[in-house]
């Protein structure tokens, strides 16, 4: 067995470095770079208004949205898709990507990122302008739709589908049960099969409640532990003042001379933008297309309204909340050696002890872990569902929710370092039929945002 299992972990890193390779990473730029050239750099010149259309008016009135077509509100839409892209990936994924790649990871992991609002927010919109209205009236979205619908090639969107169901149960069953399970394990010694059970009981609860169930729940959880997170961090960075400029000078210099900053164990530039860029992806999924089989389900007047979640929720949780804990953990120095056992969660939480007084850090961090791992684990069922639904049916959602909860407890006793090179795996297979759907439906997301914009910014210039 053990044979065998060293065998597939070859096969998988084999597979990784292709799918991540410089092919790859420059199709994902490219395809960012082209939306974000087509649609007038919007992310960059209208913030004021990318948060006036979501954050601001979802917390200044109540979305009463009913005689809309959709399940759940936009509002709940966009926190069950930040509760998927904000999880272990914010935590353990940027340490992953800092001890690999060195501090300059974190600089690609924000240009991705940057770009990347481009990207999701033309994935966002597609899956809002191809979704299907069933009978029962429920609402079916996703990639595989606009990638069916859109250029009428029902194998590309049959091909997502089937990529997408191991794509959700890895990156969010295996890797965020397990990311929660190894941090309970180090600080408490609880045996990782205990919180396993835990969190497949608790999560099935919810799930079983469907769609709708769900929605109540992450528009709860998110803002607040994205909130308390971000609060966390600022704490770290004014009691940690005088070291700042030092950590951002090293982020800088890894980005371009990692030599400079790990004295040769990273090894070249490429290194720290692959990781950077496959742990921001990872993070955020800006073109993965994976976040409009959530989005597609809100109600809303115009795809556009919805597009610009996608955009916003890309900054949210990587411009802000991975920046927290990538400063975090540089400032510490703790990265620089670190090894098998200590590497992910745990040194993202060993990084908080070490800056906040007392035991503040470990429990902030703890905390997080738990909220933001948890959130993904009810928000990216969605995904593997809306995937089963489109290749077999109605039916087989009963059948998806049970191998979900189970794969939950499964995922507590895998081991870090495989399931996150399984996960980048499986990121780097969804990724390369969306982005070529994605652009070619391009002029499709460019008249629509022409449309909506079209008398609502102040310049009028679009």
């Amino acid at each position: 067995m053990e044979k065998v299992f060293e065998w597939i972990v070859a096969v998988n890193g084999a597979i990784n470095d292709f799918v991540w390779g410089v092919p790859c990473i420059v199709l994902l730029m490219g395809v960012g770079l082209l939306f974000t050239i087509r649609l007038g750099f919007f992310q960059f010149c209208h913030p004021g208004f990318l948060l006036k259309e979501t954050v601001i008016k979802a917390f200044k009135k109540k979305d009463d949205a009913d005689h809309r077509p959709g399940e759940i509100t936009s509002f709940q839409a966009a926190m069950t898709s930040v509760g998927a892209i904000v999880g272990s990936g914010n935590i353990a994924g940027v340490a992953t990507a800092i001890v690999a790649g060195g501090p300059g990871a974190v600089f690609w992991m924000i240009i991705a990122a940057l770009i990347g609002m481009a990207t999701k927010f033309a994935e966002v919109t597609l899956g809002i302008k191809y979704r299907e209205m069933k009978e029962d009236g429920s609402i079916q979205g996703g990639a595989m739709y606009y990638l069916a619908k859109g250029l009428n090639a029902k194998w590309l969107g049959a091909l997502f589908s089937v990529l997408v169901i191991p794509y959700a149960f890895v990156i969010s069953a295996v890797v965020d049960t397990n990311t929660i399970a190894l941090s309970v394990h180090d600080q408490f010694a609880v045996p990782t099969w205990i919180t396993g059970l835990v969190l497949a009981l608790a999560a099935g609860i919810i799930i079983f409640g469907g769609i709708k169930r769900i929605g109540r729940a992450s528009e709860i959880i998110a803002p607040f532990m994205g909130i308390a997170y971000i609060l966390a961090g600022l704490l770290v960075i004014v009691l940690n003042i005088k070291e700042v400029p030092g950590a951002i000078g090293m982020i800088l210099e890894g980005a371009f001379s990692p030599r400079g900053v790990t004295g040769g164990v990273v090894g070249s530039m490429f290194i720290a933008m692959r990781y950077g860029v496959a742990r921001g992806i990872f993070s955020n999924e800006a073109g993965v297309g994976s976040a409009a089989m959530v989005h597609c389900g809100a109600k809303v007047d115009h795809p556009v309204e919805q597009g610009l979640w996608g955009a916003v929720e890309v900054f949210l949780d990587t411009v802000l909340v991975c920046s927290v804990t990538a400063l975090t953990i540089v400032l510490s120095g703790l990265w620089s050696g670190a090894g098998e056992d200590v590497d992910g969660a745990v040194l993202t939480m060993r990084a908080f002890e070490m800056l906040l007084p007392g035991k503040i850090g470990t429990w902030i961090c703890l905390a997080a872990i738990m909220l933001f791992g948890f959130t993904c684990l009810i928000s990216f069922y969605t995904y593997a569902e809306r995937g089963a639904v489109y290749l077999f049916g109605e039916k087989s959602r009963f059948v998806v929710k049970l191998l979900w909860v189970f794969m939950i407890f499964v995922g507590s006793q895998t081991t870090l370092g495989f399931a996150w090179d399984l996960a980048d795996t499986i990121n780097g297979l969804m990724i390369i039929p969306n982005l070529v759907g994605l652009a070619l439906l391009s002029g499709q997301v460019v008249k629509l945002k022409k449309e909506y914009f079209s008398g609502r910014l102040p310049d009028r210039k679009h």
